[in-house]
């Protein structure tokens, strides 16, 4: 009898997570793991920080050894990139004619660089910042550059931002919202993160918009639509990111902003599931029908749980969002989706560079972002996770003690 195979078309955090807590949990059939980037499975928050510092070495960003998938028996495929699946004899096809057979298929595709749809947008010296590759060249670049122009006050592109104003460079950032992270975090938490990267030195361009790329093979310069014209060396462009669903529209698996999954991350298809930055799914704390989320956290939970379905141990997922964004001294961590609040409330200094949202629907708490506060932030997960009621003025009197109201341990 043919042994059993998992086919993981995707090498990230949420693909390699899949492999990995199969093996834990003691799955001995074939794991292939395919990724159409060259490297093996990485990190990518480092890139826009000390890798592009040179404070974090490629070596460093790699997930696991090089030996692991030897030693765990997980077929790792590079530089390969799936192009069909036939759900009808179980087979995904490479772009090289290669077939593998899968009794489950996991996609865990990810998402690409959301293109800029301007003239010159494809001048020398523009880049993207989501992969190694991309990395290394801007890396490079910035070893020269004078003046840096930021497209899009998203995470990637604040992070961008201080790391290139920390190496020396003069850094514009421009958006077409009125505020930095706009689609992320509340206009209090904004407000703060705006003040403290002018302190580093970084402009920043609010409700403007890049008209064209200037230059003469490589970009000199980028014109804005109210006229401005700001010199460039560099141009860094952070305006999102697509998921990549191409491959699950080749076998019509239902698609909406990302490949419709239920409450255990399954497609139509009950042999294929999708995790991670491409699936669109029910989350008990958003606001809205189904949510596609982007960060470590929701890859990597997410994978043990299609792992221990796989195993004979299913279980809705459910868990708590988090994210963090590190923009120089600015530790930004969030617990808990923003767009659900409607009240906000500061607790710590706003003056300062250690306080916390608290973010409220009426009375029922459903976000938090702590900046240079881990311990709000550790706490307020708890807190979440667990359904704990917190008031709004608990959470804006410094001397109430939040961790007094966790539920004590049972025989405690």
């Amino acid at each position: 009898m043919a042994q059993p195979t998992v086919a993981i078309i995707g090498a990230g955090q949420a693909g390699l997570q899949v492999a990995v807590s199969l093996r834990e949990l003691h799955y001995d059939g074939r794991i292939v793991l395919v990724g159409d980037e060259p490297h093996a499975p990485y990190q990518r928050p480092p890139l826009s920080k000390g890798y592009l510092l040179g404070e974090t070495t490629e070596a460093q960003l790699a997930l696991r050894p090089a030996a692991f998938f030897a030693q765990h028996q997980i077929e790792l495929i590079t530089s390969k990139r799936a192009v069909a699946i036939d759900r009808t004899r179980r087979k995904v096809a490479l772009e090289d004619d290669a077939v593998i057979e899968y009794d489950h298929l996991v996609l865990a595709s990810g998402a690409r660089n959301r293109p800029l749809p301007v003239p010159g947008a494809d001048l020398q010296n523009v880049f993207f910042l989501r992969t190694l590759d991309e990395a290394s060249v801007l890396r490079a670049k910035m070893e020269t550059a004078k003046n840096a122009v930021v497209i899009g006050a998203g995470f990637i592109g604040l992070e961008f931002a201080a790391s290139a104003a920390k190496q020396g460079l003069n850094v514009t950032v421009l958006d077409v919202a009125d505020r930095p992270m706009a689609r992320a975090i509340s206009k209090t938490m904004s407000a703060v993160c705006a003040r403290e990267h002018e302190k580093m030195g970084v402009r920043l361009l609010f409700n403007t918009q890049v008209m064209h790329l200037l230059g003469k093979g490589a970009v000199s310069a980028v014109e804005t639509v109210d006229g401005q014209v700001l010199p460039a060396d560099l141009v860094v462009i952070g305006i999102g990111v697509i998921p990549n669903v191409e491959l699950a529209a080749t076998c019509d698996l239902p698609i909406e902003n990302g490949i419709l999954v239920d409450e255990f991350l399954q497609t139509s298809d009950p042999r294929i599931s999708a995790i991670g930055d491409v699936a669109a799914y029910s989350n008990r704390y958003a606001s809205t029908p189904r949510v596609r989320l982007e960060s470590v956290q929701n890859a990597c939970d997410q994978g043990r749980c299609v792992a221990s379905r796989i195993v004979g141990k299913p279980a809705h997922y459910d868990a708590l969002p988090w994210f963090w964004s590190n923009q120089g001294h600015l530790k930004l961590q969030m617990a808990g989706l923003p767009a659900n609040g409607s009240q906000e409330v500061m607790r710590g200094d706003p003056n300062g560079t250690a306080c916390s949202v608290f973010l409220f629907r009426g009375e029922t708490l459903v976000c938090v972002e702590s900046l240079n506060r881990a311990a709000d932030h550790m706490l307020v997960r708890r807190l979440l996770s667990n359904r704990v009621a917190v008031t709004p003025q608990q959470a804006g009197d410094l001397a109430f003690d939040l961790k007094s109201l966790m539920p004590k341990p049972a025989g405690a």
